[in-house]
């Protein structure tokens, strides 16, 4: 899989931020950058991103990874919704002090990783 990347813009043509992903062999790995693209933050997502019946919880932590700072989620919405539709409900937490281009970043990296991991084109689904 190619490696992708997110610029989160406001307003539109001036840069707030960076989400780029991370090269792991199994773990999705993000990270989250300012707008001078210093890094600030990771997000780490489960080793299987295919959990039935539960949420999936992308970590955001500390850039050495030692503390968790909040969390986004890939909500299980029942099997009818899962199965049978392609709504996918997400959650995300971030510390209410956090600087709101951080907290714009991260939705964008909510989208990132919902678009990376979550949505299946019919194309997709035949190769």
């Amino acid at each position: 899989m190619c490696r992708v990347a997110l610029e989160v813009q406001s307003p539109p043509g001036n840069p707030i931020g960076y989400v780029k992903q991370n090269w792991h062999p199994y773990i999705p790995k993000f990270t989250i950058q300012d707008e001078k693209r210093n890094s600030v933050l990771k997000i780490i997502g489960p080793f299987c991103d295919c959990k039935c019946f539960s949420d999936v919880n992308f970590e955001i932590k500390s850039l050495d990874e030692t503390s968790v700072v909040g969390r986004i989620s890939k909500q299980w919405s029942g099997y009818g919704n899962e199965m049978f539709t392609d709504a996918d409900n997400f959650g995300v937490q971030f510390p209410m002090d956090m600087d709101v281009k951080m907290k714009a970043t991260i939705l964008g990296a909510c989208f990132l990783i919902d678009f990376v991991f979550f949505e299946h084109s019919k194309q997709q689904d035949h190769h």
